[in-house]
């Protein structure tokens, strides 16, 4: 990975830090508007999880990742026909990015209060 960091390196005028907290936020805002809408259900619930997780561990700097569909608002939410479309406000993940021996790790959760599914920094820290 360090051949390709090292070519784009030059784009980005910015610190270490602040360029790993930029690339959670686009692995996190990838994984939010590219799987809103897709058809789930209590059969397919853990394949569409291990979907979301495997395409944002697919990602440059991406060391961890993890995503969990909230199971009882996905119930709520079935049709007669046995599914739903998926919503943000179900998703709880988390992504965890290292660039430079910076890692970040950044969330994706419902919060209630607001009544919006938000993104944020959790943690930065320098990592040898």
């Amino acid at each position: 990975m360090s051949s390709e960091h090292d070519r784009v390196k030059g784009h980005f005028h910015c610190s270490t830090s602040e360029r790993a907290c930029f690339e959670a936020g686009i692995k996190l805002g990838a994984l939010f508007h590219q799987f809103i809408g897709v058809p789930l259900s209590t059969s397919n619930a853990g394949h569409i999880e291990g979907a979301m997780r495997e395409a944002v561990k697919s990602q440059p700097f991406v060391v961890r990742a993890e995503v969990h569909i909230d199971r009882e608002m996905m119930k709520a939410s079935l049709s007669h026909f046995g599914y739903c479309t998926l919503e943000g406000r179900m998703i709880d993940a988390s992504v965890w990015v290292e660039i430079e021996g910076v890692c970040v790790v950044a969330r994706l959760k419902q919060i209630d209060e607001l009544r919006y599914p938000l993104m944020w920094v959790e943690k930065v820290e320098e990592v040898y």
